[in-house]
Formats: structure tokens, C-alpha cells, sequence
């Protein structure tokens, strides 16, 4: 019930702020159509399919990781209006604060997903769902926008203002998304910049979205590995947030 309560005010909180909710869509959205538009020509000869097709699945995460940022924004702001002091003392338990806020940021991120896939139908983006197919893509995204958020939520209590935090989480999450299959099919580089893509775990979670979401291919193996990897790292993440809160409330 305490943690239906906090998740409640979060997202009255998210509603107050809902300048927080454009700022994460807008870059995505021209992604999706100024840049698909620009070089679908000159992918045309390389894919199979339509250009703004290949890259949705990977502008989904860019959405998933713009609003999952937004989570230790949310305790800049609690900060400077006293709130998140009177919260440190209040008889709620660390896990229950830092699951509200993260699931919070999750829910913003989902909105945001359904939206630019509403966008993508414009466009040309032909996708086809089954249960099985869609469950899996809402459960990749979930593990994706979990990890990311609990990581801004400890960063957030670690770093002394937004300014920095913005900085470091841009820092983080441009280089994961560039350096992934997102934009472009990453199957012929080599060297080390392949090694570096084919080691960023967002690479195969891109993959595995995109292979479902378009052509409805389902390898257990990859799911099994992917869903893996997600878990376990979501996992250090929360656990990470879970003792920089602990050393906060000591201070």
C-alpha cells in the first residue's frame, strides 16, 4: 500500500513536470523522422526492409533511456523543495522509495514507447504482434528502463547537482547507444570497435526487439542470454541504489 502511495505521488510529481515528458520524446521523435528520412536512401542498398523500420526498435530504447534519466532529476528537484529530506525520515523502507520512483520512471518511459510506435505507423513501420512476441518486447524494455533508472536514481546521490548528473548520465547512455546495433547493422564491423558493440548488452537486447517486433523470430537461446544478462545487471543496479540511499540517510 506504501509503495501504491509513493508511486502515486511520482507520477502527480511527473504530471506537475510534464516539461520532463517533451524534453525526453522530442529527440527521438526527429530521430524517427528527420534522420530516417534523410538516410533511408543511402541504407536502402544495405537492409531488407524499411529504413524507419530497422531503426524504431532502437529509438525505443533511446526513449526508455531519456525517461529513465529522469528518475535522479526527480531527486534534484525533491532536494531543492525540502521534500526529499522529510522523505529520508519518514517510515518507509529504502526498497520501497527507490521501486516507486524507478517504476515511476518506467511507466513515463512505456507512455513514450507506445507513443513513437503510434508515430512510426505513419511512416511506413509495419509491425505485427503476437502475445508471446509483445510480452517479451514489454518485458526487455522494462529490464532495460529498470537498469537505467536505478542507475540515474544512484548517480543522482552521488553527484552534487544536476548539472553534473545530466552531464554523467549523457556521458553513459550516448556512448551505449551509438556503440550498439541501434542506427545501423553492426555484423561487419571488426576490430575493436566491434568488440566494444558486440559487448554492449543493449546490442543484443536492440536485437532481440527488433528481430521479434519486425519479423517475429523467437531464439531461446538469444532470449535466454539476453533476459540473462538484463537481470543481472538490473540486479547490481538496484543494489548499487539501494546502499548510495543507505549512506545518504547516514549522512
Amino acid at each position: 500500500m506504501i509503495f501504491f502511495s509513493m508511486l502515486y505521488r511520482n507520477i502527480k510529481w511527473r504530471v506537475h513536470n510534464w516539461l520532463t515528458i517533451l524534453f525526453t520524446i522530442v529527440q527521438p521523435i526527429l530521430w524517427l523522422i528527420l534522420y530516417s528520412t534523410v538516410a533511408s536512401s543511402t541504407m536502402k542498398s544495405t537492409l531488407s526492409i524499411n529504413y524507419t523500420s530497422f531503426i524504431l526498435p532502437g529509438l525505443m530504447f533511446l526513449v526508455c533511456f531519456a525517461s529513465s534519466c529522469s528518475c535522479g532529476i526527480m531527486n534534484y528537484i525533491m532536494k531543492q523543495e525540502g521534500s526529499f529530506n522529510r522523505l529520508l525520515i519518514a517510515p518507509v523502507s529504502r526498497d520501497t522509495m527507490i521501486l516507486a520512483q524507478v517504476t515511476e520512471a518506467i511507466l513515463c518511459s512505456f507512455f513514450e514507447v507506445v507513443l513513437i510506435t503510434f508515430i512510426s505507423l505513419f511512416l511506413g513501420v509495419k509491425i505485427s504482434f503476437t502475445i508471446a512476441s509483445f510480452m517479451m518486447i514489454v518485458l526487455v524494455l522494462f529490464l532495460s528502463s529498470f537498469l537505467i533508472a536505478s542507475l540515474g536514481y544512484s548517480l543522482s546521490l552521488k553527484l552534487p547537482n544536476d548539472m553534473v548528473y545530466q552531464t554523467m548520465m549523457n556521458a553513459i547512455v550516448l556512448p551505449i547507444f551509438f556503440l550498439s546495433s541501434a542506427l545501423f547493422p553492426v555484423d561487419k564491423i571488426k576490430g575493436i570497435l566491434g568488440v566494444i558493440v558486440q559487448w554492449n548488452p543493449f546490442t543484443h537486447s536492440i536485437d532481440l526487439v527488433r528481430s521479434v517486433m519486425l519479423h517475429q523470430e523467437i531464439v531461446l537461446q538469444d532470449i535466454f542470454f539476453t533476459m540473462g544478462m538484463l537481470i543481472i545487471l538490473c540486479c547490481l543496479s538496484f543494489l548499487w541504489a539501494r546502499n548510495s540511499l543507505k549512506k545518504e540517510m547516514e549522512v
